[in-house]
């Protein structure tokens, strides 16, 4: 076969780049991981293309050589989690506070993952919940799943990437269904923002930063839930949350908080709070799921060194 010159080839391998860091991040559910597991692909691309020979589409042979690196990553690991996946909702008192030596399932800046001409079906399929809920699932079956019913690809494709036969596809699909039908799955987010959501979203960063019980109440919705990881506690219901927030959660009282894009298809921002030597100190990652014209549910990053760079957002705010 003729050589390929070096920069068509690495032309040819990084238009999947995107893509294929969205696979990988619904199988491991962290952003810096499936960067990780990408990378590794390329790399064992980049020696084996020599072999590759043109036997399968090129796409199709690099989602071969990042799923064996993700299954590779994910053996004998922890499933990553978000507080919910660990108990109950607890009460709001400061004594429920732990932070258990578990992998959290991390956001990610939709920028990495979205492709604009699918930005929809994008959104939907790595929604934190989704992502989460993927988790349960072994590892095998991750992969058929997210690839039968995200990337829509035949049952024949499936099983020729993963070496396997049609039959053992479908019944791993079938029983990857039945898994994340138990875990009965909602979508509270609209799939593109309304200018009311917009308005609304405006009015939560003025409400939140001016700290105002009154106006935050009207907006939050009376069941919404919110989690801290990596803390386990996790909240239900808006008077929790508001009693959280006005109680041991007062120190974030006089924050402020900028936009930070998207994070798993919902608005994101980063909070910062007041510092004792006048500036801000950056406290957690914002991610608002919205709900029928309020805000469903909040989950707040706390992972600010890792995340905060990830999302472009300043190590600190000047006062």
């Amino acid at each position: 076969m003729a050589t390929t010159p070096v920069s068509e080839l690495e032309t040819s391998l990084e238009q999947h780049r995107s893509e294929l860091v969205a696979y990988a991040y619904r199988m491991l559910g962290s952003p810096f991981e499936a960067e990780d597991a990408v990378q590794e692909t390329m790399i064992r691309a980049w020696r084996g293309y020599d072999r590759f020979e043109g036997r399968a589409a090129l796409r199709s042979w690099l989602y071969r050589i990042a799923t064996n690196v993700c299954l590779d990553m994910l053996n004998g690991r922890e499933r990553r989690a978000r507080p919910m996946d660990l108990g109950p909702a607890r009460e709001p008192i400061v004594e429920n506070l732990h932070t258990p030596d578990v992998p959290w399932l991390q956001p990610v800046p939709d920028a990495m993952v979205a492709d604009p001409a699918e930005l929809t079906v994008e959104r939907e399929t790595i929604k934190l919940a989704f992502v989460a809920a993927l988790q349960h699932l072994p590892p095998r079956q991750r992969a058929v799943l997210i690839l039968r019913e995200v990337l829509r690809w035949q049952a024949s494709e499936v099983s020729e990437l993963l070496e396997t036969t049609v039959a053992s596809v479908n019944s791993a699909l079938q029983r990857a269904r039945e898994t994340l039908n138990a875990a009965a799955l909602t979508s509270p987010s609209p799939a593109e923002l309304t200018e009311e959501d917009r308005t609304l979203l405006a009015r939560y960063v003025e409400a939140f930063q001016a700290y105002d019980v009154e106006a935050l109440t009207k907006l939050i919705q009376e069941d919404a839930t919110q989690s801290m990881p990596p803390f386990d506690l996790w909240l239900r219901g808006r008077d929790d949350i508001l009693t959280w927030w006005f109680g041991p959660g007062i120190g974030c009282k006089g924050s402020r908080v900028i936009p930070a894009g998207s994070a798993n298809g919902s608005p994101a921002y980063g909070q910062y709070k007041p510092s004792a030597d006048g500036g801000y100190e950056p406290w957690a990652l914002q991610v608002i799921e919205l709900q029928d014209g309020r805000i469903g549910e909040f989950s707040f990053f706390l992972d600010t060194e890792t995340l905060f760079p990830l999302f472009d957002l300043p190590p600190r705010l000047d006062g």
